[in-house]
């Protein structure tokens, strides 16, 4: 059996994966270790040396909350977090971005982190998991009845193309502009027990896969499966991993709001006694090509209908539905900055402006590494 720890509200928890880039060249560097280690170091404070952590790549460090209660509390405990990180990586001359994907860097040059689960990662998946040079945001929402997990997650899907045009910051891999708003998102999926979720209507068929991948080897544990929206039973929450790499603070903390507004609103539907909109597996796998290629200006899939909409069009319309919830949960403002995203961009939409504007991806690179430091987008990407 799994058993659904289920929390006491809808609490929230944030990754966020940052690249570690040199300052000069902006290409990446392969020093998680001795940042993560100078963090520990240089800092004799607990909380924030727990939240700093290395990931596959050791040019990647990855900075994760608490258990917020707030959205306002996710933005606190993520800035503390990065004060902190400066405070190591500026005197070793290294800068942080965040963006799907490097818009220069070559997968071939990159270092593996040591410890023997990536290195059976890697030995398992050779070609593709070399080549996951990749960034990504997960937000964890607390659910607090096991019994809706599965229907939250299954209702989450119809909103997954909303969040990936929004997040969409990958149209460069290593040097090439590749026509995708989100390359991220097509690379990801490529690993085995990646990409969409199952779409299961009891908990007990959901226990019943895992008992089938553990047996037959496909999985030791449970976090081994890397679903964009998956269960975290320890955790007692839904974790909504479909997002890429997210380069500010500010729009971090808007989509966050969007996604934590959207559980508690599927959530409050279940608990007056209504049911939840999905959409058929085909839907579901259409959109998120969609959303990948085209990002914004991507028509999604909006029913089972075969009703078509903008996915812009499609987000005013949502995001008027919940205005309330976000009033309730103290995020109205942040929420409100998702629209302002629909308005002046997204991060691939801004990259692809940038590249446009000085014909070279070190000045995207540069405007990625900026915008983390400003904490909000910078020059706006096409209307």
């Amino acid at each position: 059996m799994i058993d659904f720890r289920p929390s006491a509200g809808p609490t929230l928890g944030v990754e966020w994966e940052l690249a570690l880039v040199d300052g000069d060249t902006l290409d990446l560097v392969p020093r998680a270790d001795d940042v993560v280690a100078g963090v520990a170091e240089a800092l004799d404070d607990e909380h924030v040396s727990a939240r700093v952590h290395r990931e596959l790549l050791s040019n990647t460090v990855e900075i994760v909350t608490g258990i917020c209660d707030d959205v306002p509390q996710v933005s606190a405990d993520l800035d503390s977090s990065l004060r902190a990180l400066r405070q190591v990586t500026d005197p070793l001359g290294l800068e942080l971005m965040c963006a799907g994907t490097h818009p220069f860097a070559q997968w071939q040059s990159q270092q593996v982190s040591e410890g023997e689960r990536y290195a059976t990662l890697i030995d398992r998946t050779r070609w593709w998991g070399r080549q996951m040079v990749i960034y990504g945001v997960h937000v964890h929402v607390g659910i607090t009845d096991a019994a809706k997990v599965l229907p939250i997650l299954n209702g989450m899907l119809t909103y997954a193309p909303h969040l990936q045009a929004l997040s969409a910051s990958s149209p460069f891999w290593a040097g090439e502009e590749t026509g995708y708003a989100s390359n991220r998102a097509q690379m990801f999926q490529q690993l085995p027990t990646a990409g969409l979720p199952f779409q299961f209507d009891t908990w007990p068929q959901y226990e019943r896969y895992v008992d089938d991948l553990m047996v037959t080897g496909v999985i030791d544990e449970l976090k081994e499966i890397r679903w964009d929206i998956r269960p975290a039973p320890h955790l007692g929450t839904l974790e909504i991993r479909v997002c890429d790499g997210i380069p500010t603070l500010r729009e971090l903390a808007a989509i966050t709001a969007l996604v934590q507004c959207l559980v508690v609103w599927l959530d409050d539907r279940l608990t007056d006694g209504g049911t939840l909109r999905t959409l058929p597996p085909w839907h579901v796998q259409e959109n998120k090509w969609r959303t990948a290629r085209y990002g914004m200006d991507s028509i999604i899939i909006c029913d089972d209908r075969n009703r078509e909409r903008l996915v812009t069009e499609d987000l005013a319309d949502l995001l008027e539905r919940l205005a309330p919830v976000a009033r309730r949960l103290g995020c109205e403002t942040e929420l409100a900055d998702v629209e302002q995203i629909t308005r002046t961009g997204a991060s691939y939409q801004r990259q692809l402006r940038v590249a446009q504007e000085e014909g070279t991806l070190v000045g995207v690179a540069r405007s990625l590494v900026d915008e983390l430091r400003a904490g909000q987008p910078g020059r706006p990407g096409p209307v």
